[in-house]
């Protein structure tokens, strides 16, 4: 049987970080406060990237990972050494957390308690079940951060505020 309440928070995570990305253009998406260099976008793709990467870390499996985006989106990347012009539209990374969501929703809903508290085959001291949860826990912090971003674009200039949730 699925694990509901992992579910529900799969559901819960990526409809926060959808909401906070929705109604932005492509200038607020990629701007940053000065002297830093994430930005809403960064965030989005970086959540799409942690999560898959240790979702699929945990079952064993390799991640699905649009061309580029790991060295782009991932822990170690810097976005101040991305040209501009290779950063994938907002529309993107936003149709690309919206696949993912539908695909992991999927997945976790076929997993058995068994499987979930198996051992990572990476890291036995942790389990499937931790692993999952893990990267929802990363992917809820950059939804934090993506909030952050959008109340102090309202402070510089003008820009919807997010969606409550």
């Amino acid at each position: 049987m699925a694990d509901k309440t992992l579910l529900m928070l799969l559901d819960d995570v990526r409809t926060k970080t959808l909401n906070d990305l929705k109604g932005l253009d492509e200038a607020q998406a990629r701007w940053a406060p000065s002297n830093l260099q994430n930005s809403c976008l960064w965030h989005g793709g970086h959540s799409y990237v942690v999560t898959e990467f240790l979702t699929a870390r945990a079952l064993g499996r390799e991640p699905k990972l649009p061309e580029g985006w790991l060295k782009m989106f991932s822990w170690e990347s810097n976005p101040a050494h991305v040209s501009p012009e290779a950063w994938p539209p907002l529309e993107t990374v936003i149709e690309a957390l919206t696949e993912q969501l539908e695909r992991f929703r999927k997945l976790f809903n076929s997993l058995s308690d068994e499987q979930l508290d198996a051992p990572e085959p990476g890291n036995p001291i942790r389990t499937v079940r931790y692993g999952l949860m893990h990267g929802l826990h990363d992917e809820a912090r950059h939804s934090g951060e993506i909030k952050l971003l959008r109340k102090l674009m309202q402070r510089t200039f003008i820009v919807a505020p997010a969606s409550p949730s």
